[in-house]
C-alpha cells in the first residue's frame, strides 16, 4: 500500500484516507482480478475502454458457447462503493458478475466510472450516462465491440447496481425518461434492478431515528463525497427533494426490482423509494424484496450463502420473466 509522511487531512473510515500533500489512500476495494474465463460459471470476461479522454472503462461478460445466432438480454451494472472505492475488477463484484452472467445467460457491462475524491460528483454519472450512449451506438450495427454487435437482444435492455450503483441505475433511469426521445441513442431500457440503494437524507425516518451513530456515519460518507452544500438533502441522494418524487414518473424503464435487506441503515429508503413509486404516476410495475437478517450488499461478501443464492437467482428471473 506504500508509506504515507503527511498528515491526514480527512478520513472516511472504513473507506479511505487523504493526506494533506492530496495522497488518497484507499483501505478497502483495492484488490483486483483481471478478467478472463473463469472455468467454474463458464462465463469469459474482457475490459475495454469506453472513454479514452477520460479514462473511463468498462468489463463485458458473456456466458460460454454464445453462438452469432443467439440474441441474449443485456445487463449494464454500476458497482458500489459509496462513490470513492471499488471497481468491476474487485474480486467479489467480478465474482458477483459472474454468478449472475451464468445464472441468467445474459451479456453484461460492468461500468468503471471514475471515484470520489479524484473526480468529485457528477463525475460518477456523467461516465455512466456516457456508458450507456456508447452501449446504444451498437444498436446499429456500428459500435466497436463486437459482443454487444453480434450477442445482444436490444429490447431487452437493463441497468441493475447495488448500494452506490443502485443510486446511479435510478438516476439513469431518470435521465433517460427526460430525454427526447425517452430513449438513449435509441436504446429502450427495459427494466432496472436495485440492490440495497443509497439513498438518504437529513431527517432521520424508521431505524435512522435509533440509531443515531449509524446514521452520522452515513451523513459523513455523503457529505465527504458531495459537498455541495445541500447536505443528505442533495437530489442525487434524496430522491424526493425537488420534485424528485414527482420525477419518478419519467422513469424510462417497464419494471422495476427493488431489494432491501433487514439490517441495513438504508433499508428504510430502499422501502420509502417503493412506496412512493407505488403511488406515483409511472405506468411499470414495481416490486419489492425484503432478505430478513441480513446487511447491506451481504451477497458480495458472502456470496456462496443461500440466501446470496437466492438473491441471484430472483435477479435472474426478473431479467428472464419480464
Amino acid at each position: 500500500m506504500g508509506s504515507y509522511n503527511s498528515e491526514i487531512a480527512d478520513e472516511v473510515p472504513p473507506y479511505l484516507r487523504v493526506y494533506k500533500d492530496g495522497t488518497v489512500e484507499r483501505l478497502l476495494g483495492t484488490e483486483v482480478t483481471p478478467a478472463a474465463f473463469d472455468s467454474k460459471t463458464g462465463v469469459s470476461s474482457k475490459d475495454i475502454i469506453v472513454i479514452p479522454e477520460a479514462g473511463v472503462t468498462a468489463r463485458l461478460y458473456r456466458p460460454n458457447l454464445v453462438t452469432k445466432t443467439q440474441r441474449l438480454p443485456l445487463l449494464v451494472y454500476f458497482h458500489g462503493g459509496a462513490f470513492c472505492i471499488s471497481s468491476p475488477s474487485d474480486p467479489k463484484y467480478h465474482n458477483c458478475l459472474n454468478l449472475l452472467v451464468a445464472e441468467a445467460k445474459i451479456i453484461a457491462v460492468s461500468v468503471d466510472y471514475r471515484l470520489v475524491p479524484e473526480h468529485p460528483l457528477p463525475a460518477a454519472y456523467e461516465d455512466s450516462w456516457a456508458v450507456l450512449k456508447w452501449v446504444a451506438s451498437h444498436i446499429s450495427g456500428e459500435g466497436s465491440e463486437d459482443w454487444l454487435r453480434e450477442c445482444v437482444d436490444f429490447s431487452k435492455v437493463f441497468l441493475a447496481g447495488d448500494s452506490a450503483g443502485a443510486n446511479l441505475s435510478h438516476h439513469m433511469a431518470i435521465r433517460a425518461g427526460y430525454a427526447d426521445p425517452p430513449r438513449i441513442g435509441g436504446l429502450k431500457l427495459r427494466g432496472t434492478i436495485m440492490i440495497h440503494p443509497y439513498f438518504w437524507g437529513e431527517d432521520p425516518i424508521g431505524i435512522e431515528a435509533k440509531d443515531p451513530v449509524r446514521k452520522g456515519m452515513v451523513d459523513k460518507w455523503w457529505q465527504f463525497v458531495c459537498p455541495s452544500g445541500k447536505g443528505c438533502d442533495d437530489p442525487l441522494i434524496n430522491p424526493f427533494v425537488d420534485g424528485g418524487a414527482e420525477s419518478l414518473s419519467r422513469l424510462a424503464c417497464d419494471f422495476i426490482i427493488i431489494f432491501v435487506a433487514q439490517n441495513d441503515i438504508l433499508a428504510d429508503r430502499g422501502r420509502r423509494y417503493y412506496e412512493f413509486l407505488a403511488k406515483s404516476k409511472w405506468q411499470g410495475k414495481a416490486e419489492m424484496v425484503e432478505t430478513p437478517g441480513e446487511d447491506h450488499v451481504f451477497h458480495i461478501f458472502n456470496p456462496c450463502s443461500d440466501k446470496a443464492r437466492m438473491l441471484i437467482k430472483r435477479c435472474a428471473s426478473f431479467i428472464n420473466q419480464v
